[in-house]
């Protein structure tokens, strides 16, 4: 194992790869080409990943309208298409979703728009930045968590941190007065100065939130941020990431596959097989599915049912859970059903439409059935082919 440059308390010397970009021209991939050179945190103030400045480059400055516009995008590999015409804004200060299954083509579109990957087709922008012509001005312009862990386990937290400054030229005067309060944020404090291998897979998540918000990006994309993580860890992780929206008023991206933190978002996209299916708030897209379901388990159904039809004008069905019955606003239509009833009533359980219902609507599956579909999907895509026999 190549050794480490010893960290001092004014300069930090850390390996890194070098800023070269290669792209491969049949994936139009846009690689970074590793190297065995080492940069001085305290010395080296430029940014290396945005590319070099210049002349008549524009200072980032939000859309007058929208944080991201997406016109038409497309993203085709080879014969296979993962981003088919897809379009939507997003607002300055937007919780924004994409819901999907795996292979939906979520992944994909945070790639082009984080200009990791180049488009086959249409246009976006990012904090008023063409992603196409203008890469470095959107790089500078965001932040970052990706699915995968990208931290060096064996930095420490705030290390990780002064690495990712340098990366965006952040003057390391100014890095450690920003750093506290995300660190103290994401609860991580106390551990700033250990190793992050000695971390959790959830406090390493928080501190790729915190280092994704360090150089203060207009945009946050948070791509699939608590996969992999206990339910117990990915509540405390949106509790954080509550925080940090409130008190940082960055646009956030999200992509997802779990309906609950869907429902955090102002708005959600819902995307399958490559196109959006549907675009809206989480109350707007249940309420787009219907009504409401009462379920009734009486000492006597079928008498219930034709007393409800009779007094109420409601035809509901007879099940193997009881009479069921759709109604708007099925919490008052509870205590107006106990006035026109004879029949004894054993049980009462309403259910409203849930994301789940939602995506059913849309795409005529649940997401459940729609992931193993997503696989056979991905199974299909020449790139990961060209992997998988690499690989081999």
């Amino acid at each position: 194992m190549r050794p480490r440059a010893a960290f001092t308390e004014n300069h930090e010397s850390v390996p890194i790869a070098s800023g070269a970009q290669a792209v491969d021209e049949s994936q139009e991939l846009i690689e970074v080409g590793a190297a065995d050179c080492f940069i001085d945190l305290g010395a080296l103030h430029i940014p290396i990943l945005t590319g070099p400045a210049r002349s008549g480059d524009r200072l980032p400055t939000m859309s007058a309208t929208s944080a991201i516009e997406v016109d038409g995008l497309v993203r085709r590999f080879g014969e296979f298409t993962a981003v088919d015409d897809v379009s939507f804004t997003v607002e300055p200060g937007e919780l924004f979703g994409f819901l999907g299954p795996n292979g939906a083509g979520k992944t994909t579109t945070i790639s082009i728009l984080c200009t990791l990957l180049r488009p086959s087709g249409g246009a976006a922008r990012v904090a008023g930045f063409d992603v196409a012509t203008e890469p470095g001005s959107v790089r500078s312009s965001i932040g970052l968590v990706f699915q995968e862990l990208t931290l060096d386990d064996y930095l420490t937290g705030m290390q990780n941190l002064r690495f990712h400054a340098v990366l965006y030229g952040y003057p390391s005067a100014e890095v450690a007065d920003r750093a506290a309060p995300l660190l103290e944020m994401v609860g991580l404090s106390d551990r700033a100065d250990q190793q992050v291998r000695f971390y959790s897979g959830g406090m390493k998540r928080r501190l790729e939130i915190a280092r994704g918000l360090l150089h203060s990006p207009r945009v946050l994309f948070l791509d699939e941020p608590t996969i992999g993580l206990d339910p117990q860890t990915r509540v405390h992780i949106w509790e954080y990431v509550d925080t940090l929206r409130q008190r940082e008023k960055t646009t956030m991206f999200l992509t997802t596959h779990y309906m609950d933190e869907a429902e955090r978002c102002d708005r959600i996209a819902i995307i399958d097989q490559g196109k959006i299916v549907a675009i809206d708030t989480p109350d707007a897209l249940k309420d787009s599915v219907g009504d409401d379901t009462v379920t009734l388990m009486t000492s006597d159904d079928a008498a219930a049912l034709e007393q409800i039809k009779t007094a109420l004008g409601i035809t509901g069905e007879l099940t193997e859970d009881g009479l069921r019955l759709r109604v708007p606003e099925g919490e008052s239509f509870v205590p107006r059903l106990f006035e026109h009833l004879t029949v004894e009533v054993q049980n009462v359980s309403m259910h409203r439409p849930s994301l789940d219902d939602v995506f059913i609507k849309y795409t005529g599956r649940d997401i459940r059935d729609a992931e193993a579909g997503g696989m056979d999907r991905l199974k299909s895509n020449p790139m990961v082919r060209g992997f998988r026999k690499a690989g081999n």
